[in-house]
């Protein structure tokens, strides 16, 4: 070996060759800056463009989004009786691969628990080796003693499921939720925000297998308020009521029938009921026209009910006086149409008040007349005829009442009017209208909700209800309320009398409107009673409709269930007899 190397040799070209050594040093360097630059690039993009996704993505990795489920809000009556509250409920699974024990002995201790034959369990366990639904809606009763078993395989779900002890005594007024949990009908459909608990969603810390991590939840994760919404029903009036409008409904054979209680001084509802009814628990096997109320959604047109209302609005216009005397023939013809009295009597002449009592068609079209047709248009619409009442349930009906043009023009559509036909309402609306009466003229608006009370029974929560209205003066009033007791005490209302007791009524008897026009040979009947006449505070109407069999009027169907619940009524508010001196 040579003590020095040779000097490379010079190519052709007279250039030196790269050595092999020096050629892989640029490759390694090459290469590591290369890298460099992609680890940079990379870098840069993760830490600028990509960054907002790769933190949202760690944050749901390393955390768990928790909703808590809660309750919906009971609903009470007045008295603090339960209607709607939410209860536990179990699914149960099985799943028949993870069986310690032959099925037939699973299906044997499952059989007397659940009520299903031995037979029918094991076919069910047949269906699949996991995840079979065995059964749902499970009281918690009936959970904990399957979860006392201890069977593999068998899973229980919990649920929330709601129920409604009352089923359908107050089906019409609470209405029900459907397997989402969202009201379909009553207060349930409109008090939907109230009845619902709002409670934010948490985030959570979670450790690497997913489990959460307990000291991470708040104090007040699972607490729930306790408040519960109170209504202004009262559900033992709502009983006696439901049984005698039921009663008449049999005894008729009627079609259906309501019962409203209205408290005038401020237009809570006492009570409403609706026949026929519905179980809420299981509102998915009635009919579907069941499912409203039809008190509030139905119109009618009210008949002689109407008369008193139409009394007012000629005194306080001015028309007429409570003993200015009408013409009563009997019999008349308007616009070449036949008007008559109820078995064409003729009382020859009447005063307004004889009018009222004898419930004389012909006398109301004689005082109509005496008020111009715009003036008693003006009327019916400043008392809110054809309007809703606002009550703070759902799908009110709205009424239909002719235009103002039609009124006008035509005097047989203001003859009809004046003894309450030709327009259609509510019985809602009725109701409300002789709440005008018995409030001494101010017109309120009817209402179920009372608001929403704690624990210990205190207010958290009151509706804002619309301040009432002065329609007509305290003195017309009076004077219409005491006109009524007339019919009770003499007139057609007397099966609505009550010893000791001044009782104000109005029976209806209406022919119904035929869908090919004009009208049929059905009636719907109805009587409204005021009480007590000395002071008017309550409100009762009864309407049946289409009761057929024996003597079919307001006052031999209806007047006898306002009776009934005004006599309820007493008792229930403590309301002392007439004083005599």
């Amino acid at each position: 070996m040579p003590l020095f190397p040779r000097p490379a040799r010079r190519t052709r070209s007279g250039d030196l060759p790269i050595q092999p050594w020096r050629f892989r040093f640029l490759l390694v360097w090459g290469l590591l800056l290369a890298s460099s630059l992609g680890l940079l690039v990379n870098l840069g993009r993760l830490q600028i463009v990509e960054a907002a996704d790769l933190q949202e993505r760690a944050q749901e990795q390393q955390t768990a989004l928790v909703r808590p489920f809660i309750p919906r809000r009971p609903i009470t009556d007045r008295n603090g009786v339960v209607l709607a509250v939410d209860q536990p409920v179990y699914l149960m699974y099985a799943h028949p691969r993870m069986f310690t024990l032959p099925p037939q002995q699973v299906a044997a201790q499952l059989a007397p628990i659940l009520d299903r034959p031995v037979d029918e369990l094991l076919q069910t366990f047949s269906q699949a080796e996991t995840g079979v639904k065995v059964a749902i809606d499970l009281p918690e009763a009936i959970a904990q003693q399957i979860q006392r078993l201890q069977l593999d395989g068998i899973d229980l779900e919990q649920q929330q499921e709601r129920l409604y002890p009352q089923q359908e005594l107050f089906a019409g007024v609470v209405g029900y939720v459907n397997d989402d949990r969202q009201g379909q009908a009553g207060v349930e459909f409109s008090q939907q925000k109230v009845l619902e608990r709002s409670a934010p969603d948490l985030r959570l810390r979670r450790t690497g297998d997913g489990t959460i991590l307990p000291i991470d939840l708040p104090e007040s994760f699972l607490y729930a308020d306790t408040l519960r919404l109170q209504l202004t029903l009262d559900s033992g009036l709502q009983r006696v009521a439901r049984t005698a409008l039921q009663e008449k409904l049999k005894a008729f054979n009627a079609k259906r029938g309501t019962v409203l209680v209205m408290d005038a001084r401020d237009g809570a509802l006492l009570a409403l009921v609706s026949e026929p009814s519905f179980d809420p628990n299981r509102y998915y096997e009635a009919p579907m026209e069941l499912l409203k109320n039809w008190a509030l959604t139905d119109l009618y047109e009210p008949g002689s009910t109407f008369k008193p209302i139409n009394v007012a609005i000629a005194l306080e216009a001015g028309a007429v006086e409570p003993q200015t005397v009408l013409p009563d023939e009997g019999e008349i013809h308007v616009d070449g149409w036949p008007i008559r009295n109820n078995e064409g009597v003729a009382y020859g002449s009447l005063s307004v008040s004889e009018a009222v009592k004898y419930s004389s068609n012909i006398g109301m079209v004689h005082m109509v007349e005496r008020m111009k047709a715009d003036v008693y248009y003006d009327w019916l619409e400043r008392i809110g005829l054809g309007k809703p009442v606002g009550i703070d349930l759902p799908f009110e009906g709205e009424g239909q009442v002719r235009s103002r043009q039609e009124f006008v023009e035509a005097k047989i559509n203001r003859a009809t009017t004046s003894f309450g036909q030709g327009f259609s309402l509510t019985p809602l609306q009725l109701l409300r209208l002789h709440g005008t009466l018995a409030s001494g003229g101010l017109m309120i608006t009817p209402h179920v909700v009372q608001g929403l009370i704690d624990e210990n029974g205190k207010s958290q929560w009151q509706p804002t209800l619309p301040d009432a209205k002065r329609i007509f003066s305290a003195k017309t009033a009076q004077a219409v309320v005491e006109m009524m007791e007339q019919v009770v005490k003499d007139g057609t209302g007397k099966p609505a009398q009550i010893p000791g007791y001044r009782i104000a009524g109005k029976t209806g008897t209406a022919q119904k409107a035929s869908p090919y026009g004009g009208y049929s040979n059905a009636v719907i009947t109805s009587f409204v009673g005021i009480l007590p006449v000395e002071a008017p505070r309550y409100v009762v109407l009864a309407v049946v409709d289409e009761p057929t069999g024996g003597v079919v009027f307001g006052s031999t169907v209806a007047a006898p269930i306002v009776k009934t619940v005004m006599e309820a009524l007493i008792v229930t508010e403590g309301i002392p007899p007439t004083s005599t001196r």
